[in-house]
């Protein structure tokens, strides 16, 4: 599968991530005498997942791209390439460190479940939150019960020519995350502003776009008795709020506010985010954190959901994926618009 077109960069496909992907693929596939085939899907990327975050970045939130490839991409563009068998039942396996279950929904039907990679260092299933309950019912995760470990040992069992392959690291489109201002400042154009001390009112920088910043992030600010960081992106006024220490209270939110949650198992979500005492559940917002105890609400006659944390979290930013747990099962993910 082919995602990216450098020639929309540089003019040109030489030096590409992807033909040393595909030079690799082909090697394997020659290895274990079975046939591969590259499915071009850059067109359906720019426009379903590369500009949609573009326009989120210029706006001043930052999204996860990833994510949202695996929705509209992986189990969307790409199944709809795959020829069907003649009984419309084809498995599709991936190489996400994430499992599937099967659980009788109360009609009888069996259902699958998205659950967690065994290896708590390498789950995957906040990246697949948002895939739909049709493309997880075709799919396989054979290494969802594997260590990395265990992985690249088998690999060099096998004598793969891919088993001291490195990780690949950072956005698809961008790699190391070193590149990523230059690179998404080669799309917008900048647009300077004000970085304030949100403790004393006081300006005391100039930024040149509000997607080169993070909530909680260093700001990196010269000068300064102390390192502050990331509070706050005002939109309205183009204005980046930092406060000064890595524990300051103003880092910190209680509620995130998420306008349109998507459940995997969209009919049935769980009864109890319309009671008083709403789910309690756990939620991870953001990829690599452990997920923390949280309660939901849905809010009434919306698909809005209120996700209310047990504590206080540190370095929440709207637009990433808030993806809610009921232990190891994932139910689904959406949106941040904004927190409280």
């Amino acid at each position: 599968m082919r995602n990216w077109d450098t020639r929309d960069e540089s003019g040109t496909d030489r030096g590409c991530e992807w033909e040393k992907d595909w030079e690799d693929v082909q090697q394997v596939c020659r290895k274990l005498d079975i046939p591969c085939q590259m499915i071009d899907l850059s067109r359906e990327y720019w426009n379903n997942v590369f500009e949609p975050s573009l326009q989120l970045w210029e706006s001043g939130v930052t999204p996860n791209p990833d994510v949202w490839c695996n929705k509209e991409i992986k189990f969307g563009a790409l199944l709809e390439r795959l020829p069907l068998a003649s009984s419309g039942n084809i498995w599709f396996a991936t190489g996400h460190y994430t499992r599937k279950t099967w659980s009788n929904h109360s009609d009888g039907t069996p259902r699958p479940q998205l659950l967690r990679g065994l290896d708590p260092n390498k789950d995957q299933s906040y990246y697949l939150s948002s895939i739909s309950e049709a493309g997880l019912r075709r799919a396989l995760f054979p290494l969802g019960g594997l260590s990395k470990s265990k992985v690249r040992e088998l690999a060099k069992d096998y004598q793969l020519p891919t088993a001291e392959r490195p990780e690949s690291m950072g956005i698809c489109f961008v790699g190391e995350k070193s590149r990523f201002n230059r690179f998404v400042s080669s799309y917008i154009p900048p647009n300077p502003g004000p970085i304030v001390d949100k403790t004393t009112g006081r300006t005391i920088a100039e930024h040149h776009g509000l997607w080169n910043y993070t909530i909680g992030e260093n700001a990196r600010i010269a000068g300064m008795p102390m390192k502050m960081f990331v509070s706050q992106k005002d939109t309205s006024t183009n204005t980046i709020f930092v406060v000064p220490g890595t524990d300051n209270d103003l880092l910190y939110c209680q509620t995130l506010h998420v306008p349109h949650f998507s459940w995997i198992w969209k009919d049935s979500p769980p009864r109890e985010i319309d009671t008083e005492a709403g789910l309690q559940a756990r939620v991870m917002h953001r990829y690599r954190m452990v997920d923390v105890p949280c309660t939901i609400h849905r809010v009434q006659n919306s698909g809005e959901l209120k996700i209310d944390f047990d504590r206080p979290e540190k370095s929440v930013s709207p637009g990433q994926v808030a993806a809610l747990y009921d232990e190891a099962w994932c139910l689904g993910c959406g949106i941040i618009e904004r927190t409280s």
